[in-house]
């Protein structure tokens, strides 16, 4: 089962971000949204929607996107199982910045 999902999303001006969380909130499985504007052009803008649950279904994440007009350019992050396990840093993360 998947409790969290972070996709890179291409959206049109309408509908808004605010709607766009709202139309995937109310999914089921799904029991929070997060969804952050990080570029806006004249036609589209990019944000990244985090979606947090007990049972996420991403077929129906990805139609309902498509249906207001989204589309997934990628997913970013995916936690599945009984729980959500956090990221942590490890020797190798502080050596790839050198």
């Amino acid at each position: 089962m998947i409790r969290r999902l972070i996709l890179d999303v291409l959206k049109p001006h309408e509908p808004s971000v605010i709607d766009l969380s709202l139309g995937l909130s109310t999914l089921n499985g799904v029991e929070g949204v997060n969804t952050i504007t990080y570029e806006i052009d004249q036609q589209v803008e990019n944000v990244k929607v985090i979606i947090a649950g007990k049972n996420i279904d991403f077929d129906s994440i990805k139609k309902r996107l498509e249906e207001m007009g989204a589309t997934i350019h990628s997913v970013d992050e995916v936690a599945a199982g009984k729980r959500i396990v956090e990221e942590v840093r490890t020797p190798q993360d502080r050596s790839a910045r050198i």
